[in-house]
């Protein structure tokens, strides 16, 4: 019975040792920083781009989702380029961004669109080069989104409505009217 016993927690004790022996080796998931939001991140000297996304219906255009963070004291002009699907051409558009540790978002329901045309489908990834001043720029694969999502339901771009070619002016021939002609008075003339 005493064999029994010293058996029985001889294993007790392999299996508790066995089993925190695991924690030594296992990687710890907080040592990993993971983006939990639906956009890319990616960091550029001072300047972070913070959940970047694009909102499309049909990827002929796309509002571009995206946040920066500036930690320097003065405004960066940060160019966001990509390639145009169809042309194949290179597109830069540049926004300012306030300093001094202040989120300049663009995209949102309340704030400025930047409109990017002929990028991938929705459910796609499209790349997207970020750059400022002299920093070296990065490039990321930003998911492009359709507006199925109560929270990107309006986020799409506002279609540009097309412009209406003015009317060509139909020139008046130059007729000339004559003047009326006097007309006798129709006062019976007085009688003698």
């Amino acid at each position: 019975m005493r064999a029994r016993l010293a058996a029985s927690v001889l294993v007790g004790a392999l299996v508790a040792f066995g089993t925190a022996g695991c924690a030594f080796i296992t990687p710890q998931a907080t040592t990993e920083i993971v983006e939990t939001s639906d956009g890319v991140n990616a960091d550029l000297g001072d300047v972070s781009v913070r959940n970047a996304t694009l909102i499309s219906e049909d990827g002929a255009t796309a509002s571009l989702l995206v946040s920066f963070v500036n930690r320097s004291v003065s405004t960066k002009q940060v160019l966001v380029q990509y390639e145009d699907a169809s042309s194949g051409e290179r597109v830069t558009e540049k926004v300012f961004v306030d300093g001094n540790g202040a989120i300049t978002s663009f995209g949102g329901a309340d704030s400025e669109q930047i409109v990017l045309t002929n990028v991938s489908q929705p459910g796609s990834l499209f790349p997207l080069y970020f750059q400022y001043g002299g920093e070296e720029g990065k490039q990321v694969m930003v998911p492009v989104l359709n507006t199925s999502l109560p929270e990107y339901s309006d986020l799409a771009p506002t279609p540009v409505p097309s412009a209406t070619p003015f009317a060509t002016p139909t020139p008046t021939p130059d007729v000339s009217v004559p003047a009326p002609a006097p007309t006798a008075s129709a006062e019976p003339a007085p009688s003698e």
